[in-house]
Formats: C-alpha cells, sequence, structure tokens
C-alpha cells in the first residue's frame, strides 16, 4: 500500500470510528442497500442443487424460504460440476478396471457364454472409458465449466466495485462533517470554508456516480444470470443423456451372451441360490481350512 493510500485508510477507519459514536453522520442509501442486498443473498424457493439455486428468480418477501450468496452458490455449483465430471470419468476407469480383471479369469476359456460375456464387458467398457474424453469431457468443460468459470471471474471486479463505492461513501461522510463543523463553528481563515465545500462536493459526486452505478447494474446483474445459465444447464443435461444412453446401448449389447432364463432367475431368486450352492462347494475344499 503506498503512502497516500495508508494516509485515506487511516482517515476512513477514523471516520468510521467516529460514525459509530454519533460524532459523524452516515450516508443511508436504502435503494443501494437493497440492491446489494439481493446480490449477496439472492432468495431460493428450495434448497435444490446448486443450478437451480442459483437460476432462481428473487421472490417475494411472503414466499422466501431460504437465501444464499450468490458468490458462494456461483462458485459451488463451479465445483460440484466438476466433481461431477472427474467422478464420470473416475466411474469409467473403474469399470475398465473391473473389465480386465473378470477378462483374466477368462484367459484360456473364450467359448463358453460366461467367456464371451465377459470379453463382451471389456471390449464396452474400453468403448466407454474412450468416450467420456472424447464426448463427455471436451464438450462438458466448453459448455459447462467454462461459462460458469467466466460468471465467477467477475464477482471480484463487482466486490472491488462495491468496496470503493463504500470507501468513497466514508470520504463524503467526512468531508460533509467537515463543512458542518465549519459552519457551525467558523474558522478565522476565510478560505476554510470554501475548501471544504468543494472537497465535499468533490467527493459527493464521486460516491454518487459510483452508488448510481451500482444501483443501476446490480438489479441487471441478477436478471441475466438466467439467461447466461440457462444454455449451460440445457448443456449439462444433454451430456448426462448422451453419456447415459451410450452406456445402455453398449452395455445391453452384453445380455445377448446371457441365457434367456437369467433375468428371471435373479427376479425369482434363484441365483442367490446358485452362488450359495458354489460357496458351500468352495467350503469343502481342503484347503478352505477346518
Amino acid at each position: 500500500m503506498s503512502w497516500g493510500g495508508f494516509k485515506k485508510a487511516a482517515s476512513r477507519a477514523g471516520t468510521t470510528l467516529m460514525q459509530k459514536t454519533g460524532q459523524v453522520e452516515r450516508t443511508i442509501d436504502r435503494e443501494f442497500a437493497e440492491e446489494e442486498g439481493r446480490y449477496r443473498t439472492p432468495d431460493s424457493e428450495s434448497s435444490h442443487a446448486s443450478f437451480l439455486v442459483v437460476t432462481a428468480g428473487a421472490l417475494g418477501t411472503d414466499v422466501v424460504l431460504m437465501a444464499l450468496r450468490m458468490e458462494k452458490e456461483s462458485n459451488n455449483l463451479q465445483k460440484d460440476a466438476k466433481t461431477y465430471l472427474d467422478s464420470m470419468r473416475a466411474m469409467a476407469s473403474s469399470q475398465t478396471r473391473i473389465a480386465e480383471t473378470i477378462a483374466l479369469f477368462y484367459t484360456a476359456d473364450r467359448a463358453s457364454d460366461g467367456a464371451m460375456a465377459g470379453h463382451a464387458y471389456k471390449a464396452a467398457v474400453d468403448e466407454l472409458d474412450a468416450g467420456v474424453g472424447r464426448d463427455l469431457d471436451a464438450p462438458f468443460r466448453a459448455t459447462v465449466l467454462e461459462p460458469i468459470g467466466k460468471l465467477n471471474s467477475y464477482f471480484g471486479q463487482i466486490n472491488s466495485s462495491i468496496d470503493k463505492r463504500n470507501h468513497k461513501m466514508i470520504d463524503y461522510d467526512a468531508a460533509r462533517a467537515k463543512v458542518k463543523k465549519l459552519v457551525e463553528k467558523p474558522s478565522e481563515d476565510p478560505t476554510k470554508l470554501p475548501r471544504a465545500q468543494a472537497e465535499h462536493d468533490e467527493a459527493r459526486d464521486i460516491y454518487n456516480i459510483l452508488n448510481d452505478q451500482l444501483i443501476s447494474e446490480l438489479p441487471m446483474l441478477l436478471d441475466l444470470r438466467i439467461p447466461y445459465l440457462d444454455p449451460s444447464f440445457e448443456a449439462m443435461i444433454r451430456c448426462q443423456l448422451q453419456f447415459a444412453q451410450e452406456g445402455y446401448e453398449k452395455l445391453s449389447g452384453v445380455q445377448r451372451y446371457f441365457a434367456d432364463h437369467i433375468r428371471d432367475d435373479y427376479a425369482n431368486g434363484a441365483l442367490d441360490h446358485q452362488v450359495e450352492g458354489v460357496l458351500e462347494e468352495m467350503k469343502e475344499l481342503s484347503i478352505y481350512g477346518p
């Protein structure tokens, strides 16, 4: 911080302290406070997923159920979306490793129904794993993660503008208090009041410009977040749908290697009895132990 910046910060700290003790009048702008409140805590109808929370419009006070910070929820949205993508990649990789292990069981057997199903499963999940990077990863990053990240990058600038407005408000309050003091107790130096009045007018004008800009643009930001995120929401659903459809189609092809009665056996519990029977046979082996 420069020396000039340090002096301004110290002066503002002193003004703030005097405002708390009632020595300096504080500017109250209810319109700005309302718009900043909407930006800091946009309302939501429920605790749905972050995507719906961020895109929910402001509600009337009679139906407000929850208030969440827009910046916080936007960051959560970006984090959760990335976690989803990482989870899909991890799931595809795990499927591949499981398929590799199953295929090892049938190294010498490639003709039985079980062997053919195992090798077909490995081929299917290999294609799914390759498809995650080709059909899910790149489109998801381009249409979901990058737009959300760009939105989040604006919050730092917005918060800086709000902080600057608040600093200028303190400067304005200090200048007004100085003029008031000179009016109530005139100085022997006749130039002090005109100089103080000029400083007051400059501080007021700077504050009003920043204040009016934020009052005008904060509602625009809140209103634009919905049309801005809508395409990403649609893209996210389409990416998920395509991944699920491809997984269903490829894994459905593995079913043809199973006997027709397998599904019925699973439904009526016959497969459970079959597994129990195999486990009992294993227990009868001498290597199982006493």
